[in-house]
């Protein structure tokens, strides 16, 4: 739930048709884009045996899905709090596969594509805001949940906007590809709400539509709203309101059936959660300025995300 711009780098992999061009140091961004012909998790074998015969993981990351994983200053280092759970992985590979010198190498990913790149071996582990729901589950393998949120709605304090009842004969922007799009456009059918519903290609996207006033609403997960609001010029003209149309648990994405490498993420994951250094990484994201414009999202820890560090699952929201 982020464009699928191609950095510069990537591109010249693409014209060089050369492995080497794109091989780079620790922390190459990558440019694989949907429909890349990467091997299918049988040909490749496991995600671990992959990783040690190629000395490189690639971790999928967003451009745009603040405090979770995106870019700010260094257009080839993403940052965020998903992101610094997948940099632990890595350190948990490099110690449990003594490989202290596993290169990562980043390639970006969007709501349009992530999953297919996961599937086809293009990218070995991704952790963003994807939802974790039954549907997504018979294409990929999710690792624990580690966040969970309430779709909800990001309107300009003027428009009176209070809940989904107020956006009869709206325009309301969401993000194609997402849980949200499939909430707001049944809802729309099945209550005759008048809603006219229009998607963006990325969050960047649905919140600048908003901005221009294009839309007069933007749902989607509250904490990308928040995410949202904390970039913008003026974030106190901006407020989420809405009862939670759902909620949804965010996990990490791998290729499915290979129980090796999720245990790896999960035991990551669940040593955070036990030792609650996960509780200080929150507290950095999401209740302290962050950048690029060092505002603080203000999003305390809720009473569902306690849950899921207290009981470790990777059940489906929806589930």
């Amino acid at each position: 739930m982020a464009t699928n711009t191609l950095k510069p780098l990537g591109l010249a992999c693409l014209l060089a048709l050369s492995l080497a061009a794109c091989g780079g140091g620790d922390k190459t961004a990558g440019a694989a884009q949907e429909g890349s012909s990467a091997p299918d998790q049988a040909a490749a074998g496991s995600t671990i045996d992959k990783i040690k015969k190629s000395g490189t993981i690639v971790l999928g990351h967003r451009d745009a899905s603040i405090p979770f994983s995106y870019i700010a200053d260094n257009p080839n280092q993403p940052i965020g709090y998903a992101h610094d759970l997948q940099l632990k992985v890595v350190e948990a590979l490099k110690k449990n596969l003594n490989l202290p010198d596993l290169k990562v190498r980043y390639n970006l990913v969007t709501s349009q594509n992530r999953i297919p790149l996961v599937v086809n071996g293009t990218v070995d582990l991704e952790c963003g805001s994807t939802t974790n729901n039954l549907e997504r589950q018979k294409q990929v393998q999710f690792s624990n949940n580690f966040f969970v949120v309430g779709t909800r709605l990001l309107t300009d304090k003027a428009t009176g906007i209070k809940d989904y009842a107020d956006l009869k004969g709206k325009t309301v922007v969401t993000t194609s590809g997402t849980t949200s799009e499939r909430l707001l456009k049944e809802y729309n059918d099945k209550n005759k709400a008048g809603i006219n519903v229009i998607s963006a290609k990325d969050h960047g996207e649905s919140f600048l539509m908003l901005q221009n006033g294009r839309a007069q609403a933007f749902m989607m997960d509250d904490v990308l709203l928040a995410g949202a609001r904390a970039k913008s010029a003026d974030p106190a003209k901006w407020e989420i309101v809405g009862t939670p149309m759902s909620y949804e648990n965010y996990g990490c994405m791998m290729r499915k059936g290979d129980a090796e490498f999720q245990k790896v993420v999960n035991d990551t994951l669940s040593e955070m959660f036990k030792s609650g250094e996960v509780n200080k990484m929150y507290a950095q994201w999401f209740e302290q300025p962050i950048p690029p414009k060092n505002v603080n999202m203000e999003f305390p820890m809720s009473d569902k995300m306690k849950e899921i560090i207290a009981n470790p699952n990777d059940k489906a929201a929806d589930e």
